[in-house]
């Protein structure tokens, strides 16, 4: 149910974003891995890259599993089971996961993500759970890393908008235990995975559906109901204006010299349209609905 995510802040102020402390109790920030792929975006979808947060230890063996590294990746988790050289090819979505199916569906490496819609009461980086995984394409060539968004049941808040929500991890202490993965057992760092209700939202314009557009627009909150104001096109005008010009330029005849018809079954003739007129009228209606315009 997670379709869009963003995360419009610069690399370094995402580092700060991020800052914790290690093992020892010492403030931290995570390096980048890989900083130069990042590329802020304020409409992030399937198939693109964001910003993932995990332990150093993933990527290196010897690290402290407290340290914490950030790393572009993309979205849609392909395992590193899959066989193909193509991962475009994967036939299953795996934008997102279910939390009570993902550790008998994927290979279990723990990752944390950070994307807003919603937000905290009160500012700092929205902190969602994912799973990860590396992929190495079996004629060789460079591992693609990629992630899933976990799932769970909607909390009371968000139920009304749909049956399933983002797993948000709320807190340092959260975080900490499900980034370490050496310290704290698996099955204690699912425990974490729960409803939260501690988030506020708003709704946002459609124009987030396309991820061409990457705007602030993706994110501004607007009132439901409220009438939108149609904006006539440059092209619109134009033939609008030519319209006007051509009627008034046309010579106009005096009501009696009109020719007169008359029928026994025709007693009120309708006025005949002309090209212009009709042209007039459709641009006119420019602005309704598409359902009410002619199909062609």
């Amino acid at each position: 149910m997670c379709g869009r995510t963003a995360c419009s802040l610069g690399a370094e102020l995402l580092r700060r974003a991020c800052a914790y402390r290690d093992r020892r109790g010492r403030q931290r920030q995570p390096e980048w891995v890989r900083e130069e792929r990042y590329r802020p975006s304020y409409n992030k979808g399937p198939q693109s890259s964001s910003p993932v947060l995990l332990s150093r230890k993933h990527l290196q063996q010897d690290a402290d599993s407290s340290e914490r590294v950030l790393m572009d990746m993309r979205w849609g988790l392909v395992p590193s089971w899959f066989k193909e050289n193509d991962p475009s090819k994967m036939q299953f979505k795996t934008s997102n996961c279910r939390s009570d199916t993902m550790l008998s569906k994927f290979s279990y490496k723990v990752g944390e993500l950070r994307p807003p819609r919603a937000e905290w009461k009160g500012w700092r980086p929205l902190t969602m759970a994912g799973i990860f995984d590396c992929w190495e394409p079996p004629a060789g060539g460079e591992a693609l890393y990629t992630y899933t968004i976990i799932t769970v049941d909607a909390s009371k808040d968000l139920s009304f908008i749909h049956h399933r929500m983002p797993a948000i991890l709320d807190g340092e202490e959260a975080i900490r235990k499900w980034l370490d993965f050496a310290e704290v057992p698996t099955q204690e760092a699912v425990k974490l995975i729960q409803p939260t209700e501690n988030i506020v939202f708003h709704p946002v314009s459609t124009f987030v559906n396309s991820v061409r557009n990457d705007t602030p627009k993706c994110l501004a909150p607007i009132e439901l109901g409220a009438k939108k104001e149609v904006k006539a096109t440059a092209s619109s005008k134009m033939m609008l204006g030519w319209l006007k010009n051509s009627q008034e330029a046309s010579p106009k005849k005096k009501e009696n010299e009109l020719p007169r018809w008359t029928s026994q079954f025709i007693h009120s003739p309708s006025p005949k349209k002309s090209s212009a007129d009709i042209l007039q009228q459709w641009l006119g209606k420019e602005g309704e609905p598409a359902a009410k315009k002619r199909k062609v």
